[in-house]
């Protein structure tokens, strides 16, 4: 019997500081998207994507979070509902979804990006009941007419109905910019990226605090 004791008093010790170190662990921050997020034509897209700028900013801030890059160039609405799953094999303390560029510039459905982001919250929530999340939106070039307005509208309608937090636009004061992008003219250069950084931080970080 003090035997029995002995090893549960062990199993037990060994619980609590088991507890203690999830406690002191760090929450994710998962940002899910694109080419934009992956950081697509940078050197060092870890410390440089708009991603790994935030990083440095939680760190900055000891603010406990841990930022994860799920960001996969080419990627489109549809794709994300492929991969999400294989993504949220560990919790997600704020999700950042980042996704639709490709969606548009293709000139897919509409009701199918709404379709498939929604979708994409509704896993990431079922999976993390308590998660925060953040939406990036999106626009197409005027020059896609009727279909860039329509598209514009996508992401403050799909914010209000998941009650998520809108960024209204990822790419205030850098896109259609030169000296902000790659020579493609649709990918952030370094530059650009760290402007980016700050239109997500102003939006994630009163969400932290």
């Amino acid at each position: 019997m003090k035997h029995f004791r002995y090893f549960i008093s062990l199993f037990l010790l060994g619980t609590a500081a088991a507890l203690v170190r999830a406690a002191d662990s760090p929450a994710n921050i998962l940002f899910f998207g694109d080419s934009l997020t992956a950081g697509y034509g940078l050197e060092d897209p870890t410390t440089q994507a708009f991603p790994g700028i935030i990083q440095n900013k939680l760190e900055e801030a000891s603010l406990p979070y841990r930022v994860i890059n799920a960001g996969l160039s080419g990627e489109t609405s549809s794709g994300g509902i492929r991969r999400i799953d294989w993504v949220l094999r560990q919790p997600i303390a704020v999700f950042v979804l980042e996704l639709g560029g490709n969606d548009g510039l293709r000139g897919l459905p509409l009701d199918l990006l709404r379709d498939n982001l929604r979708k994409i919250i509704d896993r990431v929530r079922a999976k993390n009941p308590d998660v925060i999340v953040l939406v990036t939106g999106m626009q197409m070039p005027p020059s896609m007419g009727d279909y860039a307005a329509q598209f514009a509208r996508i992401y403050p309608a799909l914010a209000t109905a998941a009650d998520a937090t809108l960024i209204p636009h990822l790419l205030e004061g850098v896109g259609g910019n030169p000296a902000l992008n790659l020579p493609d003219g649709i990918h952030p250069n370094p530059a650009g990226h760290a402007i980016v950084a700050e239109t997500v931080w102003s939006g994630l970080r009163p969400l932290l605090e």
